[in-house]
């Protein structure tokens, strides 16, 4: 295979790099904020972003032969990135646009940390709507597109028992019955995204040019009743008694890179 062009649109150049993996039988799958927007492809003001990543997920026995698929259509390795993180996180840098494209293998570690790597086969594109969510949900920093994503997204799918039929409420509720600390950055994000909606929102923002489906703040207070009304660990009990005294999320590192 020859170095193939590289599609300007990313969302298009996503789904050409995940139908090149899956002719290789491998496994890859699309998150970030592209994700959100492959979940609702109609959400307007997604389209106008300017800048744009590629965020994939993939797993460990994938990690090898994706790398050498990026390489032959359109992408340069970050080497010394790779060396030092290719573990968990591979780094490349479309040759032609210069767009960034990093990959996570197996597990998403920023303020919190979830596995992923057996679930990929429940969406064809993207991670699991509920590992969306989660992967918003963790972020403690949350900035107003963070928010916007997660809006859009529990305005256009269900709460429901699994992924097949929309946004696994069971999966967000393990994580928080089980671990203070996921429960008190999950909850605390709940509430910012009920005060947007309460505050400066422009009704553009989150529009798809179709009736939404759920009024948000119904499923934000249905997903939080679930979380409060579910029994914690003990673990999570005896977490309680510290609170925000300790630190309860670790600070994502950040990485530069380019191509090297």
């Amino acid at each position: 295979m020859t170095d193939a062009q590289t599609l300007d649109d990313p969302l298009a150049e996503a789904r050409r790099l995940i139908a090149l993996s899956k002719e290789r039988s491998l496994t890859v799958r699309l998150l970030g904020g592209l994700a959100f927007h492959a979940q609702v492809p109609d959400w307007t003001s997604a389209i106008e972003r300017p800048q744009r990543d590629i965020d994939l997920a993939t797993r460990s026995r994938d990690r090898a032969p994706l790398t050498e698929l990026l390489g032959t259509v359109g992408y340069e390795p970050d080497r010394h990135q790779n060396a030092l993180h290719g573990h968990k996180q591979l780094y490349f840098t479309d040759r032609r646009t210069g767009r960034p494209v990093d990959v996570l293998i197996d597990r998403l570690e920023m303020c919190h940390r979830f596995e992923f790597g057996e679930r990929l086969d429940l969406d064809p594109l993207t991670l699991p709507r509920s590992d969306l969510l989660l992967s918003k949900l963790q972020i403690v920093r949350v900035n107003r597109k963070d928010l916007l994503d997660m809006l859009v997204l529990l305005r256009s799918h269900d709460l429901a028992a699994d992924d097949h039929l929309g946004i696994d409420m069971g999966r967000i509720v393990a994580l928080t019955a089980g671990d203070w600390g996921w429960w008190r950055t999950v909850t605390r994000n709940l509430d910012r995204l009920e005060a947007l909606l309460g505050g400066d929102l422009a009704s553009d923002e989150i529009e798809t040019g179709s009736p939404a489906r759920h009024d948000p703040i119904d499923q934000i207070r249905l997903l939080r009743n679930a979380i409060a009304e579910a029994p914690k660990s003990l673990g999570w009990r005896l977490r309680a008694r510290v609170g925000e005294r300790v630190p309860w999320y670790d600070e994502p590192e950040e990485v530069a890179h380019g191509i090297r």
